[in-house]
């Protein structure tokens, strides 16, 4: 049996971080992973990073405006096959920065607790065992298949990581699911050329959203072409001669929606199925994700959990920065993630970013807001780019004068979306925001306008 000072199960964002820092200091490190298509973890292989390539592809399309669809394809499939290029140079990149290292041991296997200092690991044509006094779980999440009558006989129908794949552009794609990563696909598909229809169990679009920004951003996604359904029991799936027949009832009444390609977009459960952690003693959630402290520790002294096993906030940042809590814990504590504000954007067309609280969610938690919201269309940023679709929103205390969230659906958003999180983090009256000199003509002085029209 090898002996370790440290193992982390998983090699993703969380994992990378720790194995890095912790070899660093010349500490010895095991580092497992399942899949070696899947060094890196899931943002850079079938997540984040590919997805957004293709976001770009596809505004890159819809630029050069191909009048026929047979363009459109081909272009689609020029961009699917640099994706493939960009994955397999990323992949590369990940192995040689560990493999080279002679702190860790990379071993491509699955990993199960045999005790709660000990696993098993079982790759393709070996056994191992490894023993250290500090484990830390980061296998991260997986697509949640529906139990849909003839879903997994389906041969057109695909998670997220499939479609990745797909080489051929449907020319229509039924998604089913209208959470952050159907809605995504909905947009960028929709700009490469297909017919896009999104269904939808919940009867609202974006229900944790204000009214004001999720109607902007469900007009703008329909003068798009994309088509939703709302309030869907989806009842089977199953394939026609033409592609993929989805039936579905709403509102009573059953229907059909026919597609060339369907994706199942249902949501993710945590990635604990393989790991054995009743060997451990390592408690669950209801959730099914490992129960944690805010110092990422869980029910079993000297293993820890990150990222989305852990049920934290599904983004790769979150996985990083709970390596940072656990890092600090190791050395005696100070960061937890108690209280973080976590900024995400969705990169729709143009991109929806948020941090914070809504101001419904505000009003529920007993807070008395002041708000601003401002249309695009008066940004000097808006007419360099010539795009006017969007608004910006802003919550604020009314008797601390903190901010306590923002939605910005606007160019660039994903980059604003993080000078907003640094004034929350650092507890900044929202005048300074209002007051803050930018340059100009950038997106970024938006917040001047969107913090002074606060009332």
């Amino acid at each position: 049996m090898e002996m370790y000072d440290v193992i982390v199960i998983g090699f993703g964002k969380g994992g990378k971080v720790l194995a890095s820092t912790l070899a660093a200091q010349g500490q010895r490190v095991a580092l497992v992973e399942k899949s070696d298509k899947m060094y890196g973890g899931t943002c850079p292989n079938v997540g984040c990073v590919p997805t957004k390539f293709l976001v770009h592809r596809a505004e890159i399309s819809q630029i050069k405006g191909f009048p026929e669809f047979a363009q459109k394809a081909a272009f689609y499939r020029e961009s699917i096959l640099d994706k493939k290029e960009l994955r397999k140079k990323i992949l590369g990149k990940m192995f040689n920065m560990f493999d080279s290292n002679p702190n860790i041991t990379l071993y491509t296997g699955t990993a199960k607790f045999v005790s709660p200092k000990e696993i098993e690991i079982r790759g393709k044509d070996f056994t191992a065992a490894a023993t250290a006094d500090r484990i830390v779980i980061d296998t991260g999440s997986v697509p949640f298949i529906p139990p849909i009558e003839g879903l997994g006989e389906c041969g057109c129908a695909y998670t997220s990581e499939g479609m990745l794949d797909l080489e051929k552009l449907p020319e229509r794609l039924v998604i089913i699911g209208g959470g952050n990563i159907g809605l995504e696909f909905a947009s960028f598909y929709r700009q490469f050329g297909s017919e896009v229809t999104v269904l939808q169990d919940l009867p609202d679009f974006f229900p944790n959203e204000d009214a004001d920004v999720a109607a902007a951003v469900k007009e703008t996604m329909e003068r798009q072409g994309v088509k939703f359904v709302f309030g869907v029991k989806v009842l089977s799936v199953k394939n026609d001669a033409e592609g993929a027949i989805v039936r579905y009832s709403a509102g009573g009444v059953e229907r059909e929606a026919k597609g060339d390609a369907v994706l199942v977009s249902t949501g993710r459960i945590p990635n604990t199925r393989e790991l054995n952690l009743a060997a451990a003693g390592v408690e669950t959630t209801p959730r099914g994700a490992i129960a944690v402290d805010g110092n990422m520790r869980t029910s079993v002294s000297g293993i820890w959990a990150i990222g989305d096993v852990a049920g934290s906030p599904q983004f790769t940042y979150i996985s990083q920065d709970d390596a940072r809590i656990v890092m600090a814990d190791f050395s005696g504590g100070g960061r937890t993630s108690a209280g973080r504000n976590v900024p995400y954007s969705i990169f729709l067309a143009p991109p929806l970013s948020r941090v914070g609280l809504t101001e419904k969610a505000a009003l529920a938690q007993g807070y008395k807001t002041k708000t601003a919201v401002i249309p695009v269309t008066g940004l000097p940023r808006s007419h360099v780019l010539g795009r006017y679709t969007g608004l910006l929103k802003a919550v604020v205390d009314a008797d601390s004068g903190l901010i306590l969230g923002a939605a910005l659906y606007c160019e660039e958003s994903h980059e604003l979306i993080n000078i907003v999180t640094l004034a929350m983090n650092e507890k900044l009256h929202y005048t300074v925001l209002r007051d803050m000199i930018f340059t100009h003509p950038v997106m970024s002085e938006a917040l001047n306008d969107l913090f002074g029209a606060v009332k």
